[in-house]
């Protein structure tokens, strides 16, 4: 085969997916409705269940149910049958994806569920399947072309699949009133956790803030400068920012004048400032800008918050 044929197919497939893909609209119906309904408001897990493919579908839209704050785990329908069900509540609502709807290994699971009442929302492509007909909810996908050579792989129908997993974990996220802030008290972790990153998750506050009256002299600011470790003093008036000394300020200052002179003379007033609820990325990226760093956090009315450092900013994975 010659090479230049591989890009013809690929392009062919994709072609072929996203035009069956628009075929998922017939999916969202009332049914859907009550399925995303059940599941937000579910007391217990949404457990998650598949085999082969469609069960590392679930796998997947498990963890991004676990992600935006829903409590799920995944279940092999055919391992199950030897004690993992037992970790299956009445309280809880099976969520199974299977393509074909007849896979074997899903009859002791939805046995097990109409046995105890254990509600079931069922994916598959054929009414007439076991997994619907067993299904309290039903989610019937449409007949989908295979993307492969073929025309027998699974690859558009895994698609569309897990497309209408993520979809249903969107609709929770609305009905739920899911924000960024909840998102990244379950994603501390990683590339997304660090991009949801606040500055006022990472800023010293407090009697770590390296503060001196507009009055004290050089000498005391490199004191404190030395003792708080940050590179820079706060001069205040009424607990707004007057002015900012770095320690490359004072030690310029003590070269020039007397160590008894006020801090005043050599700081720099109206420094720049930013807000505590901007993203670290964003105050990286303004430190290097300005060539700087550090920043000042503060209220909009002006009054000190906080001092973002590069240091802590490098320490959380920013870069």
């Amino acid at each position: 085969m010659v090479k230049k044929n591989y890009i013809k197919i690929a392009r062919n497939s994709a072609k072929i997916q996203i035009s069956e893909l628009k075929k998922i609209n017939k999916v969202f119906n009332s049914s859907f409705i009550k399925a995303v309904d059940l599941m937000a408001n579910c007391k217990g897990k949404v457990i998650c269940a598949g085999v082969g493919k469609s069960g590392l579908i679930a796998r997947k839209v498990s963890a991004t149910l676990s992600s935006i704050g829903v409590s799920s785990f995944f279940c092999d329908p055919g391992t199950a049958r030897h004690g993992d069900m037992g970790q299956i509540q009445k309280k809880d609502i099976l969520l199974i994806f299977s393509y074909s709807g007849n896979s074997e290994e899903l009859n002791d699971m939805l046995n097990f569920a109409n046995r105890f009442g254990i509600k079931v929302v069922g994916i598959a492509s054929s009414k007439d399947s076991i997994l619907l007909k067993a299904s309290d909810i039903k989610l019937l996908l449409p007949k989908v072309k295979e993307a492969d050579i073929t025309s027998i792989v699974p690859t558009t129908s895994t698609t569309i699949t897990l497309v209408l997993g993520d979809t249903i974990c969107a609709a929770i996220q609305h009905k739920k009133n899911f924000s960024k802030e909840v998102f990244k008290r379950f994603h501390k972790g990683g590339s997304l956790g660090r991009t949801l990153l606040l500055v006022k998750d990472i800023m010293v506050t407090g009697k770590k803030i390296p503060i001196i009256d507009r009055n004290k002299t050089i000498e005391q600011a490199v004191k404190i400068i030395s003792s708080k470790k940050l590179g820079l003093v706060l001069i205040t008036k009424k607990g707004k920012v007057f002015s900012i000394c770095t320690d490359g300020d004072a030690r310029r200052g003590l070269s020039k004048f007397s160590k008894k002179e006020k801090i005043e003379k050599i700081a720099t007033r109206n420094p720049f400032k930013i807000q505590e609820d901007i993203t670290a990325n964003k105050a990286l990226s303004i430190m290097n800008q300005r060539k700087i760093t550090s920043l000042v956090v503060s209220s909009k009315s002006g009054r000190v918050k906080g001092i973002c450092h590069i240091h802590h900013l490098l320490a959380h994975g920013i870069k």
